[in-house]
């Protein structure tokens, strides 16, 4: 596959089922929206490597940049997913009375949500060729 952007979004893929399957392991001991961003570094740190190994071109920037430069930009994400996970979750699906796997359902929906922000993000921030 030579479409970086489909990389981009396969392993975002494999990192959304990570974060989905971590969160749901640790809702088995806190509750769900501390879940949500316990889960979130583990996700963060699988999808770093992966887009460091399969999408991204070598950067001059050392390693240990581009993964702070990674985390600033999935802190921004893991927000909007706080976010959306929440308000589906306790506002919305309530609202129009939506019982079928509330917090699963949300939280797929929130951790979609920022692929097209992050892989911009990713490109002209975390993995771009200069040092800087």
């Amino acid at each position: 596959m030579n479409n970086r952007f489909a990389r981009f979004f396969l392993v975002g893929a494999a990192a959304a089922a990570v974060n989905i399957l971590g969160r749901v392991l640790i809702s088995c001991f806190v509750r769900f929206e501390y879940a949500v961003a316990l889960a979130f570094p583990v996700a963060l740190t699988f999808a770093f490597v992966m887009s460091r190994v399969f999408v991204f071109e070598a950067s001059e920037r050392p390693v240990w940049k581009q993964y702070l430069r990674f985390w600033l930009v999935n802190l921004v994400a893991l927000i909007q997913v706080w976010l959306i996970s929440i308000g589906l979750t306790y506002w919305l699906f309530p609202a129009v009375g939506w019982t079928f796997y509330p917090e699963l359902c949300a939280h797929i929906i929130a951790v979609c949500s920022p692929v097209l922000t992050s892989y911009y993000a990713h490109k002209v921030f975390t993995f771009s060729g200069k040092s800087g």
